[in-house]
């Protein structure tokens, strides 16, 4: 699948699980809501004190499955390097994240607010890889 493709699937859909790795190499997944920067990278908000925060931070591989909110039908698989953004750098990101998933806050400074009592962080991933390709 081109990459586009998917981007375009994710904007659509923001339903993911997120699957990290923890340091013996197991996966660790969690569900996640997520979106496309204006870069073309997977955007995630979570906590600073998130597991998969600290298991980005030390192996930066990471897949994502998005799928419909019927969840049975389409679905797309990406895959990449990601990052971790946090506080103060992360505001505007997260300014971004919350308008493209859910378009303008009624309060942005109760949002803002909210994200630092919160210690949110983004979670950028770059993405090297998109399927499905086939069904079966």
């Amino acid at each position: 699948m081109d990459l586009d493709q998917a981007r375009e699937f994710i904007r659509n859909n923001t339903r993911a699980v997120m699957s990290t790795r923890r340091s013996d190499g197991s996966p660790q997944m969690s569900p996640v809501l997520a979106t496309v920067d204006a870069e073309g990278r997977v955007v995630i908000s979570t906590r600073e004190t998130a597991y998969k925060v600290r298991q980005v931070r030390q192996d930066p591989r990471v897949a994502l499955c998005f799928f419909t909110d019927g969840f049975f039908g389409e679905w797309v698989q990406v895959e990449g390097k990601a990052e971790v953004v946090s506080l103060p750098e992360a505001m505007e990101p997260l300014v971004d994240l919350y308008r493209r998933i859910s378009g303008e806050h009624p309060d942005w400074d109760d949002y803002r607010a909210a994200m630092v009592r919160d210690e949110r962080v983004v979670i950028r991933v770059d993405l090297d890889r998109a399927g499905p390709d086939r069904t079966g």
